[in-house]
């Protein structure tokens, strides 16, 4: 079952599937190039023009065809940022197919899990990436799942059935418009990363995928002469919707990165002249500390660097200003509804600072209290959103859907936070991650970002470690950016900030790293299992 839009909503909606913007750009743009993606350490760049964009995915969805998938059949497909997911999900998009986008990072468990639960008739893979064999991992998950027909491998199989052969010629465009979806039909099947219980399936429209992805270029004014450049992955919802989708809709040169090395990302960025982007925090730090030791570096034509998937410290949107020359946009959002708030380009840097900014055209947010009861201006509690961006619901998970919704539409986000008098946001953490010491409740996310601006700190996070009089207290698992600190220089750091005592740390864990997501979200699970 889907949920059904709310009528308020269809004013947003356009109504048409990406493949139709694509093959509108195609027409009016064919030699303007759509994808240029650079693969490994950056000497291979693969480009495609819109014309031939349209023509890869019009051969893949005649290729779906043959294969026997229709209208409604799931594609799964665990790829990196290559030239080829575009054109896959273009194809799915064509003839009606739901497009299953999983990140790479996922192994046999999630990996076996998510087909198993999607019924995947086909499922395409990367072949060996950063030394781990997918193809092997598939080998042996298929004698346990019976719905899956085909399995594709880029390099090999895929580029012999779908690339190699003609199938826009087997199956005209009369016959593969007939297929054209229903604006409102299941267009996407992402999961969650799975970091707490089994993962969630999150089901998506043609409509919901369009909104959620014009939350970001309405409000910035891009147009189809800007170049998107992304690297956060496409397998993930930041790096599909804002990396692949609102580009190509927009009629935009879409440029991909597919390994992380913040050198590499400075020479695109002057080499495509890159005007857009959009990460999570730990990519500005790196970015950052590279141009600290490549000296001056032109990234003139960077106009907004985006940032979601975590709270920003202040002192990264200061530094992104000082060492980048560039803005940096606070969005906050999530897989279910792309990006639900945004700052301006008009916006002050304090307000950057200090906020994830203000709700979305359409989008209705409230702050509850414990027993569902608004809460006053600058009161923290639990945010909940209506937007036109919303997911459909959960893959056959009736009960998720239900303790996420309330009979009025009211999306339980999960998150906490507070809004300010102008309606600003400002994220201060998960309820999951909420840290109580002796009934006092501990803003995680903001000792975060003042423990960031310690010269000591590169990278922090701040976890509960259970304790048998106070029931939990607050560690701050600190990257040191050179000599590690001490608890005392933290503390003594947190006094100069004016912060309140009973939030300090009162335990100190230094470490070479944090564990992170693909996209760069520390997870915290992982440290508060570590510390007990």
């Amino acid at each position: 079952m889907t949920r059904p839009p709310r009528p308020e909503h269809r004013t947003f909606y356009r109504n048409r599937s990406l493949y139709r913007d694509v093959a509108d750009h195609a027409r009016r743009q064919p030699d303007k190039v759509a994808v240029a993606a650079y693969r490994g350490d950056g000497t291979q760049r693969d480009v495609l023009s819109y014309r031939q964009l349209v023509r890869m995915a019009d051969r893949f969805a005649g290729a779906l065809l043959e294969l026997g998938v229709r209208p409604g059949d799931t594609v799964s497909f665990q790829l990196p940022n290559w030239w080829q997911t575009p054109a896959i999900y273009l194809a799915c998009a064509r003839i009606g197919a739901v497009a299953n986008p999983i990140l790479t990072i996922l192994r046999s468990r999630e990996v076996g899990f998510i087909l198993e639960r999607a019924r995947s008739r086909v499922v395409i893979l990367p072949g060996v990436v950063r030394g781990f064999d997918h193809d092997s991992m598939l080998a042996e998950l298929r004698p346990s799942l019976p719905h899956l027909e085909h399995v594709f491998s880029i390099g090999g199989s895929f580029d012999e059935f779908f690339v190699a052969q003609r199938w826009e010629d087997e199956h005209p465009t009369d016959e593969l418009d007939a297929l054209t979806p229903d604006a409102d039909d299941v267009a996407q099947l992402i999961f969650s990363s799975g970091t707490t219980g089994e993962p969630k399936g999150v089901l998506h429209s043609h409509n919901t995928l369009d909104v959620g992805s014009r939350f970001v270029s309405d409000p910035l004014h891009l147009a189809s002469d800007d170049v998107v450049l992304m690297f956060s992955p496409v397998g993930h919802q930041t790096g599909f919707l804002y990396g692949m989708y609102m580009p190509l809709a927009n009629g935009m040169k879409l440029v991909f990165q597919d390994t992380w090395a913040p050198e590499l990302m400075l020479r695109i960025v002057n080499d495509e002249a890159v005007t857009w982007t959009l990460a999570n925090t730990t990519f500005v730090v790196d970015v950052c500390e590279a141009v600290a030791k490549a000296g001056p570096v032109d990234l003139s034509t960077l106009r907004y660097f985006t940032c979601g998937g975590a709270p920003i410290p202040p002192q990264a949107v200061r530094d992104a200003h000082d060492k980048l020359g560039t803005q940096l946009v606070a969005v906050w959002g999530g897989t279910e509804l792309g990006c639900a708030t945004i700052t301006l380009p008009s916006d002050s840097l304090e307000r950057v600072c200090n906020s994830d900014g203000a709700p979305n055209n359409g989008v209705e947010l409230r702050v509850l209290d414990d027993h569902g009861a608004p809460v006053p201006a600058g009161a923290t509690g639990r945010l909940v959103v209506r937007s036109p961006s919303q997911h459909l619901g959960y893959f056959e998970r009736p009960d998720l859907d239900a303790a996420a919704f309330d009979q009025d539409g009211w999306f339980d986000t999960g998150d906490l936070g507070r809004v300010d008098d102008a309606g600003y946001v400002r994220i201060t953490g998960r309820v999951k991650d909420l840290i109580i010491r002796g009934g006092e409740n501990i803003p995680a996310v903001e000792v975060e970002a003042a423990l960031f601006s310690h010269p000591a700190v590169r990278e922090v996070a701040v976890v509960a470690y259970p304790d048998d009089r106070l029931g939990e207290r607050a560690c701050a698992v600190v990257v040191p950016a050179s000599e590690p600190p001490t608890l005392a220089d933290l503390t003594a750091h947190l006094a100069t900030q004016n912060m309140a005592k009973q939030f300090w740390p009162e335990r100190l864990e230094i470490r070479e790293s944090l564990p992170k997501t693909e996209t760069g979200k520390v997870q915290k699970f992982v440290l508060r299992e570590q510390l007990r």
